[in-house]
C-alpha cells in the first residue's frame, strides 16, 4: 500500500460543514497529484489530518467515488482512481459536443457572451503558470460560462456533470505537458474573438484543436487506445 504524505489543510475551508471539509480536502490532494492514482487513502489517515471523526470521512468518501475520484474497496480502503488515456478522449469527445453546439447557438442566434468569459481570461493571464490547480478550476469557469450563455438549463447541467473528470482529466494532461499552458491560453483568446465575431466556422475550428488528445500525454497514461497520429 502506497505511503501519502498529508498535507495541511487550507485555513478557509476550516468553517464548513465537516463532511464538505473532508470531501474538498481529499479532492483538492487528488487534483494536485499529492494522492497519486493507485495508492490508497485510509478513513483513519484522513480523521486524523483533520481532527475528524470518520463517519464524516466515510460520507466524503462516498460521494469522491460517485464523482469516480476514487474507488472503494471492501476491507481494502479507497484506491484513488488512475486517468487513463480512454478516459481523456471519452470526456474530450463529449466536451467537443455540448461546446460545439453551444458555439453554434451563439454564432447563429448572435447571442451576446458573458462578460465573465473575459473577467475569467484575465485572471488566467494573472496565474502563475505553475498553479496548475487554480488554472484549471478558472478553465473549467470560462468554458462553463460559454455553454450557460445559450440559456439551456438542462445542457449547464449535463455539462457541471463532467466537472470531476475534467478537472483530474485537465491536472494530468497539464502536468503531463505543462507547455500546454501557453497554447492553451492562446486559443482561448482566439475563440473569444472569434465568438465575438459570430465566426461559428472560426470558433468551431479553435475549439477542434483546444479539445484534441495530445498523443504525447496519451502515451504517458495507462490503457492507451487512441489511434495512431498520421
Amino acid at each position: 500500500m502506497a505511503m501519502i504524505e498529508l498535507q495541511d489543510e487550507p485555513a478557509e475551508e476550516r468553517g464548513r460543514p465537516t463532511r464538505e471539509r473532508v470531501y474538498l480536502y481529499v479532492r483538492e490532494q487528488i487534483l494536485r497529484g499529492r494522492f497519486v492514482g493507485g495508492s490508497f487513502v485510509e478513513e483513519e489517515q484522513i480523521s486524523s489530518a483533520l481532527g475528524v471523526s470518520r463517519t464524516p470521512v466515510r460520507e466524503a468518501f462516498h460521494r469522491l467515488e460517485a464523482e469516480r475520484f476514487i474507488d472503494l474497496l471492501p476491507r481494502r480502503g479507497a484506491l484513488v482512481r488512475q486517468v487513463t488515456a480512454q478516459e481523456l478522449i471519452d470526456l474530450y469527445e463529449a466536451r467537443r459536443m455540448i461546446e460545439s453546439h453551444a458555439i453554434s447557438r451563439i454564432c447563429r442566434e448572435e447571442i451576446p457572451l458573458p462578460a465573465e468569459m473575459g473577467t475569467i481570461l484575465a485572471q488566467l493571464d494573472e496565474r502563475p503558470e505553475g498553479d496548475y490547480f487554480g488554472r484549471i478550476e478558472l478553465n473549467r469557469n470560462f468554458h462553463f460560462a460559454m455553454v450557460a450563455a445559450v440559456g439551456n438549463v438542462v445542457l449547464s447541467e449535463l455539462y457541471q456533470s463532467l466537472g470531476a473528470r475534467q478537472q483530474r482529466v485537465a491536472m494530468t494532461a497539464i502536468s503531463t505537458d505543462p507547455s500546454r499552458i501557453a497554447r492553451i491560453r492562446k486559443e482561448h483568446h482566439a475563440l473569444i474573438e472569434a465568438l465575438s465575431e459570430y465566426d461559428e466556422a472560426k470558433a468551431l475550428g479553435i475549439l477542434e484543436q483546444h479539445l484534441r488528445p495530445i498523443m504525447g500525454v496519451l502515451s504517458q497514461l495507462p490503457n492507451r487506445t487512441a489511434p495512431e497520429s498520421p
